[in-house]
């Protein structure tokens, strides 16, 4: 295997721990759909940044996080579902996106290339992913207990608004570090199927967290190499292998029950 395409992997492995980590909340806090669709916003941001000749990750990160800041703030002044604002959100964003992405480059936009991934964005991608899992663990029981109830986390004198708004903007900076590597279409995947599929399994919260990113760092490892060997795009490579994990681990779940 080439030197840099290993790299690129390991990138991808890193990547995909953060998202199944991530996802792991995010599956708890019924929140899939929302991010699903988070990964559709980054595409007119990329699409930006290549028209100007900048690395489409930097595009996807500031388009992704002022949606985040949009849907955080509608969701608090507003009575409408997060679920709702994010479904607004995509469906503008995707349809602005795939208007004025050139292209040559809207299917490695929508579906990733891990071959495009450099040496800068690779570095830059693997620190901020260990930022953002470091970020995520020191307010992890404030986001379980908000889950059981809010009422609980502002009894531990913690804003729950800024734990919210803090999780979206982490889940916004993997959706644009992995969009690259997954595609805008299937970012979303990779941050919810290791983690369903860690739920199948886990037996307690740690568990869940340990298997969340184990099966993200294995949908990312052996799809990506999957991809490099049969020639395929890597963000449906990465899927499938994903899917393949879930469906394991559904009939694990059902056989031993």
């Amino acid at each position: 295997m080439e030197s840099n395409l290993l790299f690129q992997i390991i990138v991808g492995a890193f990547v995909g721990a953060a998202a199944g980590y991530l996802g792991s909340f995010m599956v708890l806090k019924r929140m899939s759909l929302v991010g699903d669709a988070l990964s559709h916003v980054a595409l007119p941001g990329m699409a930006i940044a290549i028209a100007f000749n900048l690395s489409p990750i930097l595009g996807a990160l500031i388009a992704l996080t002022i949606a985040v800041f949009g849907i955080w703030y509608f969701s608090e002044t507003t009575s409408l579902y997060p679920e709702a604002l994010v479904g607004v959100f995509f469906t503008a964003s995707l349809a602005i996106g795939i208007l004025i992405t050139p292209e040559p480059d809207l299917l490695e936009a929508l579906f990733g290339n891990i071959e495009k991934i450099n040496l800068t964005e690779g570095f830059l991608a693997i620190a901020l992913t260990v930022f953002i899992i470091l970020v995520t663990r020191s307010f992890a029981k404030s986001l379980i207990l908000g889950v059981v109830s809010e009422e609980l986390v502002k009894s531990l004198g913690v804003s729950s608004r800024k734990v919210n708004l803090i999780y979206l903007l982490m889940v916004g900076a993997i959706v644009a570090l992995g969009v690259k590597f997954v595609g805008t279409l299937l970012m979303g995947a990779l941050v919810i199927i290791p983690a369903v599929s860690a739920k199948n399994l886990s037996h307690g919260i740690k568990s869940y967290y340990l298997l969340s990113i184990l099966f993200g760092v294995l949908s990312s490892v052996i799809g990506a190499f999957s991809a490099n060997v049969f020639s395929v795009s890597t963000g449906p490579a990465v899927v499938v292998v994903s899917v393949l994990f879930f469906a394991a681990t559904y009939l694990v779940r059902k056989f031993r029950v």
